[in-house]
């Protein structure tokens, strides 16, 4: 995965389990069984609008300022540090217009701006174009709006920018993870670190929701899937974050070539990791993903070290970042919309499903990917020409006025709920949405039924970015 025009400053290292005593020998074993997200700094509060119930506030989803097009640049870092509710009304502008709009490269400190793209903001041109790869193609990044550099291309040209049929047979490698045996395997795997984390959580009470919970659960299982051992996590996730950082100063520095150094040390640094464990699994191959890598066989070739290099990153990253995010958001949405707390503990069992969905649908972890044109085409009234940059907003089409009822409204019955919080259905949908849900289920009962009073305590501190919609802090409160 590319770093999309991104920006994540250092965290400190692995802290012990909570203090506090009392448990039971079951929960004392559960944490110490999973390692504590390092501790995170103060960060800056980029687009925190909302205010808690506590305070009598209550976010805003049905009114918005009056936006004319010429206010909106999805390309100035600006517009994604302006409040949600902004970015919501801006986005419905440009659902109304007759034809996607058009816009000029953003800056980057890695690349030079290219001719511009076009932002597909409805949830038909998204779909329609994530079926149709052989047009919409991956293969020229996918990532990143300009195009990158060579130099990024060891540790960043995974499979998430290669089209068929290379992509498939890659992804055929990467799908050994997921048959019924793993996941049978992982499923119990998430139970028992969501349980850990939430006895950590209670040993230690109130704190930041997003280093205590939201960062552990999906940390520690893509570390066990990919053989990852426990000395590493920090490593792991100190990386995922510079990578998907945004253009957040926080961060990365705002020096360009301070940057790029940052951003290509942290895809070395999960390189040189890879490369050990490879070379390990040489010798002693294990039941996980790094020895499925490096053993892999493709067109009666193994893997490079670089593609082996740019897979790991990818995975480890989408497998630690969007996970996380989700899972902060759903306490956001959970605490601002009490209702549908309500309606999803009378029945937990009966509506988690559809729960899971509309929380993903609604946070939308990952804003948009790229995609270029292999050939002169129309589409939805529109004509494209060859060479021609689109950019598809997942986050937009997951408030299509035309698809979904209501859309600013968080509605945990929802259905048909056909989001495209994962991608859209094609050859890129995301591989590991299925223990993504499984996560997010899992954690939700946890905390729910264990903690049935925690809440956001105040509002979540955004990343500031264009590409991830993330959250770096998100105080929590419970028991009084």
């Amino acid at each position: 995965m590319a770093p999309p025009g991104g920006r994540q400053r250092r965290l400190g290292g692995w802290r012990g389990p909570a203090g506090g005593s009392g448990g039971s020998a079951d929960s004392a074993a559960r944490r110490r069984a999973v390692p504590r997200v390092p501790r995170a700094f103060r960060f800056c509060d980029h687009g925190n609008e909302r205010k808690t119930q506590a305070e009598g506030g209550r976010r805003v989803t049905a009114q918005h300022p009056a936006l004319s097009r010429a206010d909106i640049n999805l390309s100035d870092i600006e517009f994604w540090g302006l409040p949600l509710t902004e970015r919501q009304a801006a986005f419905a502008v440009l659902r109304a217009e007759e034809h996607p709009p058009f816009f000029a490269e953003p800056e980057t400190p890695f690349a030079e701006p290219g001719p511009g793209y076009y932002a597909l903001v409805r949830h038909a041109d998204v779909v329609e174009a994530s079926r149709n790869p052989e047009v919409f193609s991956s293969g020229q990044g996918a990532t990143s709006i300009p195009d990158l550099p060579v130099e990024f291309n060891e540790y960043f040209g995974s499979m998430i920018n290669i089209d068929d049929p290379r992509h498939a047979r890659l992804r055929r490698i990467v799908s050994r993870a997921f048959t019924p045996r793993m996941i049978n395997k992982f499923e119990g795997d998430v139970q028992q670190v969501a349980a850990a984390i939430v006895d950590d959580l209670l040993a230690g009470g109130p704190c930041d929701f997003v280093e205590r919970v939201a960062a552990r659960l999906p940390l520690t299982i893509i570390c066990q899937l990919m053989g990852v051992p426990d000395s590493s996590y920090d490593l792991v996730l100190r990386n995922t974050n510079i990578i998907l950082s945004g253009m957040d100063p926080d961060f990365l520095s705002e020096d360009a070539e301070q940057a790029v150094g940052q951003l290509l040390g942290a895809g070395a640094e999960l390189a040189d990791l890879v490369a050990g464990l490879a070379a390990e699994r040489a010798a002693r191959p294990g039941d996980d993903l790094v020895t499925a890598l490096a053993t892999a066989n493709i067109d009666g070739e193994q893997l490079t070290s670089a593609e082996l290099a740019s897979f790991f990153v990818l995975l480890v990253v989408a497998g630690n970042e969007t996970t996380r995010n989700a899972i902060s958001h759903s306490l956001v949405l959970l605490t601002d919309f009490p209702d549908q707390r309500e309606l999803l503990m009378a029945d937990f069992d009966g509506r988690i499903g559809t729960a899971v969905e509309e929380l993903v649908r609604y946070s939308t972890p990952v804003i948009w990917m790229r995609r270029t044109l292999t050939r002169d085409h129309r589409m939805n009234g529109h004509d494209y020409r060859e060479g021609d940059k689109t950019v598809l907003y997942y986050w937009s089409a997951n408030q299509d006025e035309s698809v979904f009822a209501d859309p600013l409204r968080l509605d945990l019955t929802r259905s048909p709920n056909p989001h495209v919080g994962f991608g859209a259905a094609g050859p890129h949908f995301c591989l590991g949405s299925h223990l993504a849900r499984w996560e997010i289920s899992v954690m939700l009962r946890e905390l729910l039924t264990r903690i049935p009073d925690i809440r956001a305590a105040g509002p979540p501190d955004r990343l500031l970015s264009n590409f991830i919609n993330g959250i770096k802090h998100l105080p929590c409160t419970f028991g009084g």
